[in-house]
């Protein structure tokens, strides 16, 4: 049995685990839902605010012609999956899952997508700037409003999502028989929910950003921390973090990846790791500095790492340690980060 999600062939030995029957658990996992840990355990994936924004658009465009309750889409993986969705009359309104996820801080939140027939510009209340659409001269026109972010002028909507977004309008155009279709979509609370997030760090305000790769948000929480290298071992992309602070500011910052909190045991999870398409090192300095040199604080006159940055965030020590890193984790991102969620240092070999 393979995980669709992330092409994991699953242990026969972990089915045998399995707390759930085995054609429930086949069927949870071919549809991407389901996770199978190596102890037998089963979580769920959530969805990510890609997918959520594509239901709520295909789902507005529908509704055109009838009362919508659920509307099916295509995530960027290739699986289909249907979401419960309230639309009619050109209005749709989605709720986004975050499956068995903790600390999913846009859990719950409500995606609304508003649709007209090319040409009839309908209501643009909730347009924050009428230049932030996305028009490729299919008929279709993508509008970002109030509770998306903005970064450099720009709608935060990633590529991946903002093609899948287009994909599921250009289907239901043709479902219901018009020649394109006008978008609008914006989060009424998104502006809110994102001072909760580490957009504003990454140059992203106003709100909310639309994101997802997969099209589905992994599953955490805290009893996962004794099968932490089966979660390695089954991501593609993944962060390991050093503790709880940590693991928080990761999950808003790297949304896409799989988080795994490895507290000072960094070696074991790279090793776990190694061959991952992508692995970051993220967390408060201290371990993460001590893990490439134990004597950092040789000479410096600080008895903490803590200490040694607080009097000097620009200390060179900072730069040479993380230099010294390519030796022994080559090619892995290392993000350090400060209490407030801030970033100290993002260096990558």
């Amino acid at each position: 049995m393979k995980d669709p999600v992330n092409n994991f062939e699953i242990p026969p030995e972990w089915i045998e685990r399995a707390t759930i029957p085995e054609y429930e658990l086949k069927m949870g996992i071919t549809s991407g839902r389901l996770v199978l840990l190596a102890d037998g355990s089963v979580l769920r994936r959530g969805y990510t605010t890609g997918t959520t924004a594509t239901a709520a658009a295909k789902a507005a465009v529908l509704s055109l012609k009838c009362t919508i309750e659920q509307v099916t889409v295509l995530t960027p993986v290739g699986i289909e999956v249907t979401l419960p969705v309230s639309a009619s009359g050109g209005r749709a309104s989605a709720i986004k899952d975050c499956g068995d996820h903790g600390f999913d801080v846009t859990g719950g939140i409500e995606i609304v997508a508003e649709a007209h027939e090319s040409g009839d510009a309908g209501n643009a209340d909730n347009v924050d700037n009428a230049d932030n659409a996305d028009n490729s001269g299919d008929g279709i026109s993508i509008r970002a409003g109030i509770g998306i972010g903005v970064k450099r002028g720009v709608p935060a909507i990633n590529p991946v999502p903002m093609k899948q977004i287009r994909t599921a309008i250009r289907e239901a155009v043709r479902e219901i028989g018009i020649s394109g279709a006008d978008v609008l979509i914006y989060v009424p609370r998104g502006e809110e929910i994102g001072l909760e997030t580490l957009n504003s760090r990454v140059g992203v305000t106003c709100g909310i950003s639309i994101l997802g790769t997969t099209g589905f948000v992994e599953p955490w929480n805290e009893h996962l921390l004794e099968t932490k290298h089966e979660l390695i071992r089954q991501a593609d992309r993944v962060v390991l973090t050093t503790g709880r602070l940590g693991m928080r500011y990761s999950n808003m910052l790297f949304p896409d990846h799989t988080v795994v909190m490895v507290g000072n045991r960094i070696s074991e999870g790279l090793d776990a790791a190694k061959d991952k398409s992508e692995v970051i090192v993220s967390g408060l300095p201290g371990l993460i500095l001590k893990w490439i040199d134990p004597d950092i604080l040789r000479g410096s006159g600080s008895l903490t790492t803590q200490e040694l940055i607080d009097r000097n965030p620009d200390d060179v020590r900072i730069d040479r340690t993380l230099a010294a890193a390519k030796e022994d984790a080559p090619g892995v991102r290392i993000v350090l980060l400060n209490r407030d969620g801030s970033i100290l240092r993002d260096y990558t070999p």
